[in-house]
């Protein structure tokens, strides 16, 4: 199969032109797939289930195949994260501080476990070993901000900001 033959999907050209170059660079280079599986979460955010189909047919490996090696990679999500993400440390100081009791908060507060995103999109909730801010325990960071000291107060009032916040960004959006 030439480059002109090559199936290209109804993709945005512009957003992503990167993932279809690979696509169509390393699409029989043997040891390709977690290029490809990076180049297309680069792209989407994610590894959407079309293009799981997409790759699959490409590189000729069954997507069943190829659904294992993104399960059993943690860099490779099949849902796109939310809004807000956030990680809870969970390193040492961290742990020796509290942030059980904060991640707890966190899940309860959000309606999510570890690794979820909440329905409407806004949070998503990630744990990480550490976050390097060990003077902090028990510390979070909410996309860029990092909020340390934390008690399960103080968790509640930072999310309910970005809440309001969102809130806020949506209605403004709707106007």
């Amino acid at each position: 199969m030439t480059t002109t033959e090559i199936k290209q999907p109804n993709f945005p050209p512009k957003e992503f032109k990167d993932f279809k170059r690979d696509l169509i660079h390393k699409r029989k280079q043997h040891g390709s797939l977690i290029p490809l599986l990076q180049s297309a979460q680069d792209s989407y955010g994610y590894i959407p289930e079309k293009v799981i189909h997409y790759i699959s047919e490409l590189v000729e490996i069954p997507a069943a195949d190829i659904y294992g090696v993104i399960t059993f990679y943690a860099q490779f999500r099949l849902k796109p994260l939310g809004k807000n993400v956030i990680r809870i440390c969970e390193g040492t100081a961290c742990h020796v501080n509290g942030a059980k009791s904060i991640l707890r908060t966190l899940q309860d507060d959000l309606g999510v476990a570890v690794g979820e995103t909440t329905d409407d999109g806004v949070f998503t909730l990630l744990s990480v070993a550490c976050l390097g801010c060990c003077s902090l325990s028990p510390v979070i960071m909410i996309n860029s901000d990092t909020h340390g000291n934390l008690t399960p107060d103080k968790t509640r009032k930072i999310i309910k900001k970005y809440k309001q916040e969102t809130a806020k960004e949506v209605q403004h959006e709707g106007n």
